[in-house]
Parts: structure tokens; C-alpha cells; sequence
């Protein structure tokens, strides 16, 4: 007997498929996405498409140019900025509740992330290491306690993903996580908001050079 997938599950899986796609860079600033090329690529009718291509419209990581074209959107220097901004704001205040709360099992886990990233840095695996910095980041979130914390940043997640993966500066962030980790597991929210918020600037840093040249970085 043939199962059909439910019309919001195919949506999903479209929606995260398009989504990692940009993230990775396998769809670049610019590019632009057609229902009927999209629709034959996963199989499935045109409805599913254009939800999810509505929903990254939404999430900010596409725009329609108009009615007929929709494309991946150019990050400009204020949308980087704002994010950063944000992503300040909230992940110093995160790495303070956490350091206050930590306990060994998280420290374990947070441990582990590192090992794996540094794997991940010696293989060059720049996707693995994309996940694994993000799952890093999660985990010192969820260990701050603050339900409100992760729905304010849930929005702009991916978004955030798509800004960190363009920071290809592995060794150093591999090296600025380790810093954030030992001020975590000292138990010192100063020292762990400190920290977090040297690791968020020089990460917006990189990210700047990356995407507009070391003048633009120079600048900020």
C-alpha cells in the first residue's frame, strides 16, 4: 500500500532541503528559485514550492524581485550589523545564565561538540562544522534555562546560520569556542559573558571580510 505524504510534511522537507541549500552556499545571493524547476527536482506538485518558498521569504533569506521572480537575497552590510547585534545582545546574556547553571552533564556534552569540531576542523568539513558550532551554541542556550531566550531567537536561527557559515576562520573559532567553554565551566558569569562577547565580535568580524573585504571590517 502506497503512503502519502501529508501536504505540511512535504512542505517541510522542501522548506529544509531549500534552506540548508542556501546556508551550505549551494544556492547563492542572487539565485533565483522557480516553482516548476523546483517542483520536478523533489517530486512534488507546485502548492508545496511556493509555501515553502513563502515561508523563506518570511525567515528573510529570499525576496520576490517581482510578481515572476524570486531570488536568494543579497546580504547587505546593515542586515549583517543588525543580526549581530542581536545575536550580542542575547548570547552574552545566555553564556552568563549558563555559566551560573552549569552543571557536569552539560559540560560533558559541551566537551564532546568540541571534540567533534575539531575533527571536523582537521578534515576541513566546513558543513559538519557549520552543525556542530550551532549545536554548540544551542546546547549553552538550553543550558541558560530561559524558555523565552530560545523563542526570541528561533526566528532569526537560520539566519544566523547562514552568516556564521560564511566565517571560514575554522582554527580560530575552534580556539574562541574553547575560551567560551572554560569560562562556561568556571562557573563566572562575567568571565563567560566576557568571553561571548569577544567570540560574537571577532565572528561578526570575519563575517564582514568575507562578504565585503577587509576595508568594510576595518571599519567596524
Amino acid at each position: 500500500m502506497t503512503t502519502i505524504e501529508p501536504l505540511g510534511a512535504v512542505r517541510e522537507r522542501v522548506l529544509a532541503s531549500l534552506r540548508e541549500d542556501i546556508i551550505a552556499g549551494r544556492l547563492g545571493p542572487g539565485d533565483r528559485l522557480v516553482e516548476r524547476e523546483l517542483a520536478e527536482r523533489f517530486g512534488v506538485s507546485r502548492v508545496p514550492v511556493r509555501e515553502a518558498i513563502r515561508a523563506l521569504v518570511a525567515e528573510g533569506f529570499v525576496l520576490f524581485e517581482s510578481a515572476r521572480r524570486t531570488v536568494v537575497r543579497r546580504l547587505t552590510p546593515t542586515d549583517v550589523r543588525e543580526l549581530f547585534e542581536l545575536r550580542e545582545a542575547l548570547e552574552v546574556y545566555a553564556a552568563g545564565l549558563a555559566a551560573s547553571r552549569v552543571t557536569p552533564e552539560a559540560l560533558a556534552e559541551l566537551r564532546e561538540l568540541l571534540d567533534q569540531a575539531e575533527r571536523a576542523t582537521k578534515e576541513g568539513d566546513a558543513e559538519a562544522i557549520t552543525d556542530i558550532n550551532t549545536r554548540f551554541h544551542d546546547r549553552i542556550r538550553t543550558l541558560a534555562g530561559n524558555s523565552m531566550l530560545i523563542s526570541v531567537m528561533e526566528p532569526v536561527d537560520g539566519r544566523l546560520r547562514w552568516l556564521t557559515r560564511r566565517n571560514e576562520e575554522w582554527p580560530q573559532l575552534l580556539t574562541e569556542h574553547r575560551e567560551l567553554y572554560e569560562a562556561i565551566a568556571s562557573g563566572d558569569p562575567d568571565r563567560a559573558r566576557t568571553h561571548a562577547l569577544d567570540h560574537v565580535r571577532a565572528n561578526y568580524r570575519s563575517t564582514v571580510r568575507h562578504l565585503f573585504g577587509a576595508d568594510a571590517a576595518d571599519g567596524n
